[in-house]
């Protein structure tokens, strides 16, 4: 989809102002792009998918550093190049750490369960605290929290109650556990 330069140039203003609705005009542009990119590097739909999301995590917590000089799609495209990069590093270094036998097909189908650092602190908290910690966040935020912790829903069925496509979720999802995480660091130091 080819978008003109001014609506673009319009939509990471509004972007840069904190606006969710540029922010969701973003995603939706250049998704297929940058998810197409990633899914040719690594050959796996799940782990292009978890790139792609954290591409854009990475990009509206930085979207102010964006110089529109450039072309945002390939400030986009950099980032997700980058975020690979770590993740092969990051395996490499815990397959070459490892003293056992085990072969690199074995070791690329181990499933990653282990919660975030922000999963860490969230947990962490008792739940009357949780809560208030939670009505901190901006109503959409609260929403995907509740509907994925509280009510224990998938992805998928928080986009169909929310009518929202499933990337929009993850990302929000994705960025309510940062705020809220960033939050409750906040709230303990002080």
């Amino acid at each position: 989809m080819e978008v003109k330069k001014e609506i673009l140039s319009k939509q990471i203003q509004n972007s840069k102002l904190g606006s969710q609705t540029a922010f969701k005009f973003l995603l939706d542009t250049f998704w297929n792009e940058v998810y197409g990119f990633q899914l040719a590097r690594v050959r796996n739909e799940t782990e292009a998918e978890d790139i792609t999301i954290e591409t854009f995590a990475k990009a509206f917590d930085k979207i102010h550093t964006f110089n529109e000089d450039y072309v945002f799609s390939t400030w986009l495209i950099a980032i997700s190049k980058n975020i690979h990069i770590d993740k092969l590093r990051k395996k490499n270094a815990s397959i070459a750490s490892k003293t056992t036998e085990i072969n690199e097909d074995q070791a690329k189908k181990i499933a990653d369960d282990s919660p975030s650092p922000e999963d860490n602190l969230i947990t962490q908290q008792n739940l009357a605290q949780l809560l208030q910690y939670i009505k901190q966040l901006k109503p959409h935020y609260q929403e995907v929290i509740n509907l994925r912790y509280f009510q224990e829903m998938s992805y998928k069925e928080i986009a169909e109650n929310l009518n929202e496509p499933i990337n929009n979720i993850k990302v929000k999802l994705l960025r309510s556990k940062k705020l809220l995480s960033e939050i409750i660091s906040k709230s303990s130091i002080g």
